[in-house]
């Protein structure tokens, strides 16, 4: 990943991150439920991140909003829990064909390949012993859950659009071990806005391979993974967040949880921006 202005372009159009799916907010139009999803537009592109727990309420609120899944330029699917990717099947009801960015894992989800050098062979069985009678091609691919679906699978920070990336990192954490999780990370006149669905790899992790693209960090938003955690482990990362790496603006939502939204609204003042189900937030300071 190379350091680097963006490029004036980008800005062009809407600028905005509309919280789709969330499980608490002001609104009495969408339906709460637990999950994650954003429709996020930048640089003339609209982004959908995530699909949140449920296709009929991820229906419901996108009508609510007036939301047309049908006009997308791609989908990100942030990692494979169901609380992210239940609404998926709405969404390839609308719009089957959509590009769709997922985590490449072994065997995963979404689908996956692996060359067939990755199991061990003995020539000395007989032929029907033997995987594909010992003749085995050279690329095995394996099923995705949505069949037909338009998934690229990533498993390396990449460069998607003019300074729209993904960053791609691995969760070392007890219950998600090598759990892969994509983040979307915009590199904007101000700085980075980065898009977070559950931050399993860490919240200060994902900032930091962003940073690696633009030191300055603009907005985090979505979900922190921080809704079990304890108050000191809270506390490392708020002083992560505001003193290390100098964000500007978060807007927690999601599994962020209750006891670090208090901690970070504390933190961060009016930096601290408001993103429950329905809330439009901008992208850049301009729009502020």
């Amino acid at each position: 990943m190379m350091c680097g202005a963006p490029r004036a372009s980008a800005t062009a159009g809407n600028t905005h991150i509309t919280v789709l799916y969330d499980a608490f907010g002001k609104t009495s139009t969408m339906q709460k439920d637990w999950g994650y999803a954003a429709l996020v537009e930048y640089g003339g592109k609209r982004i959908l991140f995530d699909t949140g727990n449920n296709p009929d309420i991820l229906a419901a609120n996108v009508k609510a909003k007036g939301v047309d899944l049908t006009k997308l330029d791609f989908v990100v699917m942030s990692h494979r829990h169901g609380d992210h990717m239940g609404g998926l099947s709405y969404l390839l009801k609308v719009n089957p064909t959509v590009k769709i960015y997922a985590p490449k894992e072994a065997f995963g989800v979404y689908g996956a390949d692996l060359p067939s050098s990755f199991y061990r062979k003995d020539p000395s069985l007989p032929e029907e012993q033997r995987y594909y009678d010992g003749a085995p091609p050279e690329v095995m691919r394996f099923g995705s859950a949505w069949p037909g679906a338009n998934f690229q699978l990533v498993d390396k920070s990449v460069e998607v659009a003019p300074d729209i990336h993904l960053i791609s990192l691995v969760s070392d954490m007890p219950g998600t071990l090598e759990l892969r999780e994509l983040s979307l990370a915009i590199n904007t006149p101000d700085g980075m806005v980065i898009v977070v669905g559950c931050s399993h790899p860490g919240v200060d992790k994902i900032v930091e391979g962003a940073s690696a693209i633009n030191p300055r960090i603009h907005l985090i938003a979505g979900g922190f993974h921080l809704v079990v955690a304890s108050d000191s482990d809270i506390q490392a990362i708020v002083a992560a967040l505001h003193d290390r790496f100098k964000v500007e603006y978060v807007a927690p939502g999601h599994c962020t949880g209750e006891p670090a939204f208090t901690a970070l609204k504390k933190a961060f003042g009016d930096r601290y921006l408001y993103a429950g189900l329905g809330t439009t937030l901008p992208l850049t300071a301009s729009q502020n």
